[in-house]
């Protein structure tokens, strides 16, 4: 059984995309074309995301594609370890066959008994390990058949025969997935996006009119003193939850965590259209974050645990988007008088006793109603500058 052509098939699809619905599809219909019985093909491999621990593609003949992917927790893990492949990696093998029609088998794992109730009889899976260095140590790739006598061992000769070409194929695809996704995780998708496109050079960056939101949790660092740093880092996560989730809703992008705080970028597309749509979408996220987060403080209060307030300006200013750094540690961010002037006032709200304050930039390009503070001196500015809130107060209460 000749599938030379397949190997060719798949190294010139995997060169050319990173599509693996279309490759896993095109070699199960060319599996059957070639006569080979493949009712079902599963790819598991596991995942470095902060979301999932792993993620199976399956292919049904006669279905189509279907993607699962595996959350981190209890159940999954249970799963995991009822699984073929755990039984495998933990024997140290790479190869295991089981029938699933054998009169009085008693089959031990879960998605075998699933299979074998849908009328599958012969299932065969093959471990390719990748080298080391990350968590994606490699795939699982499974071949199941309803054909009465199973498998041939000319069919297993060829399913081995082709495999080398779709584990290499897959494992170039899960890098380059996983290499977008966790420079997203840590950097942000647009900023991802940019470092990805070439922009790596120290230095490199453009000018951008943008939106700037800061935030800060008010207290932070004096509960982090008399508390649990396990329970600190819980609580922490849930806030940035609250404050950070709407920020992704409207647009824009948190660039980093500064603590107990973080800077969030919305670019500006058109800088002359008044009022300004992006704006409008930083000041409901900055909203919308201390309406969340207020609601987060009533719970913790309510079940008897420490609250964190939080703080939040939002501005407008020309930044420099870009590379900065030494020469072989960089980041990428903003830069600029806009992201300085946003930190001074943020050291205001305290004083001035509001948890959110606008600057008269971002107050002349806003459509919403907004009432005057007043005004402060900033250091490195030639004039006062105004600033501004929103009338009763994102969470419905002033700042004490």
């Amino acid at each position: 059984m000749d599938l030379t052509h397949l190997g060719r098939w798949i190294a010139a699809h995997a060169t050319a995309t990173d599509d693996h619905d279309t490759l896993l599809a095109g070699f199960c219909e060319s599996l059957v074309e070639a006569g080979l019985p493949v009712w079902r093909v599963s790819v598991m491999a596991p995942a470095l995301d902060p979301t999932l621990r792993g993620v199976s593609l399956n292919w049904h003949a006669g279905e189509g594609m279907s993607f699962v992917a595996n959350a981190h927790g209890a159940d999954e893990e249970s799963d995991w370890l009822l699984s073929p492949v755990y039984a495998l990696v933990e024997t140290g093998e790479t190869f295991g066959r089981w029938r699933l029609d054998a009169p009085g088998l008693a089959v031990d794992f879960p998605v075998l008994k699933a299979l074998g109730a849908q009328g599958g009889v012969d299932y065969v899976l093959h471990i390719a390990e990748f080298a080391p260095g990350t968590a994606l140590r490699g795939i699982a790739v499974s071949f199941c058949t309803r054909a009465a006598a199973g498998f041939t061992e000319a069919d297993l000769a060829a399913i081995a025969g082709v495999l080398p070409f779709l584990t290499l194929a897959m494992a170039k695809m899960g890098l380059a997935h996983t290499f977008r996704e966790v420079s997203a995780t840590y950097l942000g998708r647009s900023t991802a996006e940019r470092i990805l496109d070439g922009q790596i050079r120290r230095g490199e960056g453009r000018a951008v009119p943008a939106a700037i939101l800061l935030t800060d949790l008010r207290g932070f660092t004096a509960l982090a003193d008399r508390v649990d740093p396990a329970d600190m880092v819980t609580w922490l996560n849930e806030h940035f939850d609250a404050l950070g989730d709407p920020v992704a809703r409207h647009g824009g992008e948190i660039l980093k965590f500064l603590g107990d705080g973080f800077l969030a970028i919305f670019p500006v597309p058109d800088a002359d259209t008044l009022p300004c749509p992006v704006c409008g979408g930083a000041l409901d996220a900055a909203i919308e974050g201390l309406t969340a987060n207020a609601a987060l403080n009533a719970r913790r209060r309510a079940a008897g645990l420490p609250e964190l307030p939080a703080e939040c300006v939002v501005h407008f200013g020309t930044v420099i988007y870009g590379n900065v750094g030494t020469e072989r540690r960089l980041d990428f961010t903003i830069i600029g008088r806009a992201v300085n002037e946003a930190s001074r006032i943020e050291s205001q709200c305290a004083a001035l006793g509001h948890e959110l304050l606008v600057s008269d930039s971002f107050a002349e390009r806003c459509a919403r109603p907004l009432e005057p503070v007043g005004t402060i001196e900033l250091r490195g500015l030639s004039r006062p500058m105004r600033v501004w809130t929103v009338p009763g107060e994102p969470s419905g209460a002033a700042m004490t």
